[in-house]
């Protein structure tokens, strides 16, 4: 094995593309995960292994969140737990880049994980509301389904689209005549837009997980937690019209 600056250095060169991805998840989420990655690499666990951790850190979590009365020391662990469970998902990806024993297995795995973690995370403010709540009304019990739905559907939605996408780019590429002309080799990628990583700033689940600080104070984290809510139902219905559009561009003919 390397020294751990040499694999920080590999792992650095072998990162996915920032194209789509917000500024916390480029320079807090995936940093972290570097480090965590050269970590486990040097511990020798496998890519499997650092998901387990993640899916360790983000379920204690959540299962604190309903079943622990609110406060600010409960509200700081759960959201350091929740932020070092996201980083290990980083991690995850990482190892496997630069071990190359990524797999169908590992992908499989990784997306259980992730897909457990969205629903349960509402789940558990659900439970948070009806056993310590006091609310204003029985009515913010359908804030976190609703939230919960957004987050499940953008999920769904956004694996669809890109299998699907994936599956057409494929299908095109075998009917092509022979006779077109292949993409130019060493095309640089297209620049990535800072606005853009400022603008999904909202909708990552690192900036999602600082609600949780809120918890001393019920009132403020429900009005954080239902802004939040919003937001990501606004980012939903734009995700969705445009996934929409672009697979609808990919029909045949």
């Amino acid at each position: 094995m390397g020294s751990t600056g040499t694999v920080l250095r590999e792992l650095r060169g072998a990162q996915k593309s920032a194209k789509g991805v917000s500024l916390y998840s480029r320079y807090v989420n995936r940093p972290a995960g570097r480090v965590l990655a050269a970590g486990a690499y040097r511990a020798g666990l496998t890519p499997n292994h650092v998901t387990l951790v993640s899916a360790a850190f983000t379920y204690a979590a959540l299962a604190a969140v309903a079943l622990v009365e609110p406060s600010w020391t409960l509200g700081l662990a759960v959201y350091a737990a929740l932020a070092a469970g996201f980083a290990f998902d980083s991690a995850d990806g990482q190892l496997a880049r630069l071990t190359g024993r990524g797999g169908p297995d590992g992908e499989w795995l990784d997306h259980v994980v992730d897909c457990g973690k969205l629903l349960l995370v509402h789940a558990a403010v659900l439970i948070s509301f009806y056993r310590f709540g006091e609310l204003p009304s029985d009515a913010w019990l359908l804030l976190p389904l609703g939230f919960q739905l957004a987050a499940v559907v953008t999920f769904c939605a956004g694996l669809l689209r890109e299998q699907l996408g994936k599956a057409a780019a494929t299908a095109q590429a075998a009917t092509a005549p022979a006779s077109a002309a292949p993409a130019a080799p060493g095309t640089p990628p297209a620049p990535v837009s800072r606005v853009r990583a400022v603008a999904l700033l909202p909708a990552d689940y690192g900036v999602f997980c600082l609600v949780f600080l809120l918890l001393g104070a019920p009132a403020a984290f429900r009005a954080g937690y239902a802004a939040l809510a919003v937001v990501h139902t606004l980012f939903l219905a734009a995700f969705l019209t445009k996934w929409f559009r672009e697979l609808r561009a990919l029909r045949p003919g």
